[in-house]
């Protein structure tokens, strides 16, 4: 699959703004199943710096701009193209029991394990707790193969909690998510995060873009019309495998990656400090289209 992004991202300010700091995570990784074809970035008002380093500690791309005029409006602008290939998912009954990796995840005996492995601990926006140890459990039964109880898990949180835009901010916390069982496709990246690493479990997160529509039957997917958030599991054997809990599904050759990290926080497409400017508005129109070959 091949397909062209636009991602446009606009902040408007109350008050002026003589010089704002920026870093960018809008370019879309080059990973075993996906290559970036081409991508340009329109930032406006023109930035008087623009840097570009080539990785971060995750090995995504990151852009570094400053604006050092007055402005009461920036407007960022990024256009990809990018082609997707399919990866073998491996069968979820033939996996590991979940104990096992959680064992094998505390005492990392090679290099693929050890990078792993950091993504078992907890941070801010996906902490651990007795919570979501209890909930996850329901779904992660003694014996049960690691990714057969990671969909059951995804199913779970399809099903019982709504996706509502106006039920949580980007500060919400995933006690609160637990609790309202409502939010967005961030909130329940997170929130799954959180349940997977209580048990110690390794799993990441993915920003990203998901495709309007699912080939084939034309159903829309939740979560398309803006940035799309999904999660990773880390399988001994099989390595990371992606999950979508927003659509119930394990993503595909219509998700899209532009960076994963711990959290939401690590790669945010868009993180800067201002000076002045006052309170601020952003609005965020995204369009992923599929391209002929």
């Amino acid at each position: 699959m091949k397909y062209r992004i636009s991602h446009t991202s606009r902040y408007d300010y109350a008050g002026s703004v003589p010089i704002g700091y920026n870093r960018a995570y809008l370019t879309p990784r080059n990973c075993a199943t996906q290559e970036c074809l081409r991508t340009q970035l329109e930032i406006k008002p023109a930035p008087a710096v623009f840097g570009q380093r080539t990785r971060d500690y995750y090995g995504n791309e990151v852009i570094f701009f400053t604006v050092q005029e007055q402005h009461s409006v920036l407007e960022v602008t990024a256009r990809s193209e990018v082609r997707l290939t399919p990866l073998l998912t491996p069968e979820p009954g033939a996996t590991p029991p979940w104990e096992s990796v959680a064992e094998a995840m505390s005492r990392p005996v090679d290099s693929e394990a050890r990078d792993a492995a950091q993504f078992t601990y907890p941070s801010e926006p996906a902490p651990v707790s007795n919570a979501l140890r209890d909930y996850a459990l329901l779904s992660f039964t003694p014996g049960m193969p690691v990714l057969a109880a990671a969909l059951e898990l995804t199913h779970r949180i399809y099903s019982e909690f709504a996706y509502d835009p106006t039920a949580t901010t980007v500060t919400t916390p995933v006690a609160e998510i637990l609790e309202k069982r409502a939010g967005v496709c961030q909130d329940f990246a997170h929130l799954q995060i959180g349940c997977l690493r209580a048990l110690g479990l390794p799993a990441r997160y993915i920003s990203g873009y998901i495709a309007p529509r699912h080939v084939g039957s034309g159903e829309a997917y939740i979560g398309a019309q803006a940035s799309h958030a999904w999660l990773s599991l880390f399988t001994p054997g099989a390595g990371w495998v992606d999950l979508d809990p927003t659509n119930d599904m394990v993503a595909s050759t219509e998700h899209i990656t532009i960076a994963w990290g711990r959290n939401y926080d690590e790669v945010s497409p868009i993180r800067g400090v201002i000076l002045g400017g006052g309170s601020q508005k952003l609005a965020v129109d995204v369009q992923v289209s599929r391209v002929s070959e």
